[in-house]
This record gives structure tokens, sequence and C-alpha cells, in this order.
């Protein structure tokens, strides 16, 4: 990958106790997380604990699952794997290979986008999911997964189990977070490798996003993509026990924020970013004030004479309250004119080439940036969130 550079190996780790890589779902658009661990990476900027949600659930078992000189390499090798169509072989062999987009036009690329995407609703992507057969009776009678979903996605496992250690996972040299939706209950869960054995299935259940992928039965209950409660880990990472200094960076696929659609196939589009989005800026602004409280609240419980130290009213708060520091490092891709609503499932060779490249460069302008590794001050209540794809950064 060509373009921006991410900055010189950093002298040392930045002063927090965990440095946490958050990744958000979005199929196709996933490819852009791997361009940002990459940068990282360069940087040496390992995460202690990756999470993630549907395809970032996938990312983050690649790079958990194995060591960090490979982890490159799988993530190449799994996302070369999914666009391997013939219709991308046939698109790279037409462009001359791996060229960026823009020199192609966004007509030319726009058109290309909507042939990808029919040939993956039509054919499945390799090594990832296929369509079921289906019969007139498939989608009468018991439940099974093919009368609740269009696609199988058995292959995927395969493809897991060949690319990720999960023994690794399990070690716990680094902590993995995924999750997944109840499909009984609609409780929102985690599978954290804290806590449990992880396996494929964990990975599978996130990423069952109906009605085209089956849920995924764990231990007699059946699991739904964790996209459908909230399509972001970052709440699950912020609020574990025993709390830390955190440095998260979050990797989102869809952008809150966008232009007025001017016609109905951008406003499918604009419809989806806003939907999956997660609305993150609005959550760490949530964060912020709530890191603002337990601030707060730890000075003035500090300043208690004993005897009301020792009350059990001054205990309770004290559960709520720390003085530990966040910083938020928010790397939102953005979409580009000549995608469409189908950008999530549109597995063509091309556009995942320039959605990696699109993270790489974000990752490595946002390390540019020193304030983004320095802890916070008590001015800003232990809290900074940066955004540096708008004009501006808090």
């Amino acid at each position: 990958m060509t373009g921006v550079k991410a900055p010189k190996l950093l002298a040392q780790r930045p002063p927090f106790d965990c440095i946490a890589l958050v990744l958000q779902g979005g199929g196709a658009l996933g490819a852009y997380q791997c361009g940002v661990y990459e940068a990282l990476a360069e940087a040496d900027l390992q995460p202690d604990w990756v999470a993630g949600i549907s395809i970032g659930a996938i990312n983050a078992a690649i790079i958990a699952g194995n060591p960090p000189e490979k982890r490159i390499e799988c993530l190449h090798a799994f996302w070369d794997l999914i666009t391997s169509n013939p219709l991308s072989q046939w698109v790279d062999f037409w462009l001359g290979g791996d060229r960026p987009l823009g020199t192609i036009g966004d007509t030319a690329y726009g058109a290309l986008g909507r042939l990808s995407a029919f040939d993956a609703i039509t054919g499945g992507a390799p090594g990832f999911f296929k369509p079921r057969i289906s019969t007139p009776w498939s989608f009468w009678g018991k439940a099974s997964p093919a009368s609740t979903s269009f696609y199988d996605t058995s292959e995927l496992a395969t493809t897991l189990e060949s690319l990720v250690d999960f023994d690794r996972i399990n070690a716990k040299t680094m902590r993995f977070s995924v999750g997944a939706v109840n499909v009984r209950t609609g409780n929102f869960v985690y599978f954290d490798s804290e806590t449990q054995i992880i396996g494929p299935k964990h990975i599978l259940a996130s990423g069952a996003l109906p009605p085209g992928f089956p849920a995924i039965e764990i231990d007699g209950e059946y699991y739904w993509d964790g996209g459908l409660v909230s399509n972001t880990p970052l709440q699950w990472v912020v609020d574990a026990e025993p709390r830390k200094d955190v440095l998260a960076f979050q990797v989102d696929l869809w952008s809150s924020r966008g232009d007025l659609p001017g016609n109905l196939t951008e406003v499918a589009a604009r419809q989806k970013d806003i939907q999956f989005s997660s609305r993150t800026r609005a959550s760490t602004d949530q964060l912020k004030q709530l890191q603002r409280i337990r601030t707060t609240l730890a000075t003035h419980l500090r300043s208690l004479p004993a005897e009301l130290r020792s009350t059990e009213e001054a205990k309770l708060l004290a559960e709520f309250a720390d003085m530990k520091v966040y910083n938020i490092v928010q790397l939102i891709y953005r979409s580009k004119k000549y995608e469409a609503e189908s950008k999530d499932y549109e597995f063509s060779h091309l556009s995942m080439a320039e959605h990696w490249r699109a993270g790489r460069e974000d990752a490595a302008r946002a390390l540019r940036h020193k304030a983004i590794l320095e802890r916070p001050s008590s001015e800003n209540d232990g809290f900074q969130a940066f955004d540096f794809g708008w004009p501006y950064a808090t």
C-alpha cells in the first residue's frame, strides 16, 4: 500500500495501562480497519485489548490470534480470499493491477461497485458465505438455518480455523472481546477471553446479521450480529473493571455525519450510515460527561473527613468514582461519492484495496498528532476525544 507513511517507531510506550483497538461492524468496509492496524503496527502501537462487532470481530480474531509479525500477512490472506471472485479478478486484469479508484472515474467505479455487489448477492464471497439453494418449503415449518437465512457461513468457520490460532487467544496474551445478541432474549452479550474459552462460533455469532446469515448456536442459545443493538464495543472497553487508564483507537466504518442526500440512492446510503454509525461522536460526548462526574466525585470524597469516608454511603459512591484517564482516537471511514448503499457487501478487490489504503493513511495522519499519545490533564477531566476527519478535534 502506498500513500501517507506512519510515524517512526515510538521511543517508548504511551503512558496508559491499556491500549485498545475497537472495531465496528460494516461488512466489506472492514478492510479500512486493517489499514488502521497496519499503521499502528508500523508505529509499534500493538494493542493490549482488541474488541469487535461483526466484520470487526473477524479482524479482531485475526489480530489477537496471531503473533505481531504475522498479523498483517494473515489479514491480507483473509481479505484477498474473500475478494477473489471471478469478477474481481477480471476487473484487476482489465485495470492492470492495484490502481487507485480515483484513476478510473467516479461513474465507472459506481457501475463496477454495483456490479460487484450484485455478484456478492448472487454468488457470495469465497471463504466467507455462499447462497443457499432454497426449495419451496424452506420458508415454512420448523426453524432451521435454511428457513431463517439466505446464506450459508460454514466456509467462514473453516477460514477462521486456518488463519486464527485460538489457543493463542485463549492464552490471554491479548484480551479479546466480541459482541452478539441473544435471539431469544434480545439481550446484548460479550464473549470475552477473560471469562470464556473462545472458538470460531463466537466470531460467527458476532457477524450473524439476519436475514442474510443464520443465527449461531452456543451452549443451547442462539445469537445474531451484535450490530443489531450496538455496532461498537467502546462502552464495553471503557466500563471494564478494574478501571484502567485507556488509550482507545475506535475504528468506525459508518459516519454519523454526512451531506444532505440529493437522490434516492444517496438517501439509502445515508440511512445506512446513520443506522449503523452508533453515533460515535455523541457516545464520546456522553463518556466525557460521565468521566467528569467520576473525577469530581473522587476529588470531593478525598476531601471528606475520615469518619465520613468510612460510611456506607461514601463507600457506595467510591465504587463509581475514579481518577483514571481516557484518550479516545476516532478513526471513521468517510464514504466516497461514488459508493452506494451496497458498499458494505461490495466485495471487490479494487474497493478492498482502496478501503485498506484509506485506513492506513487516516491512522498515519492521526499518529502525527502527539497529543493523542499524552495523558489527559485534570483540566479536561482526564478525558480527550480526537476526530481528525473533521475540521475540529477535541
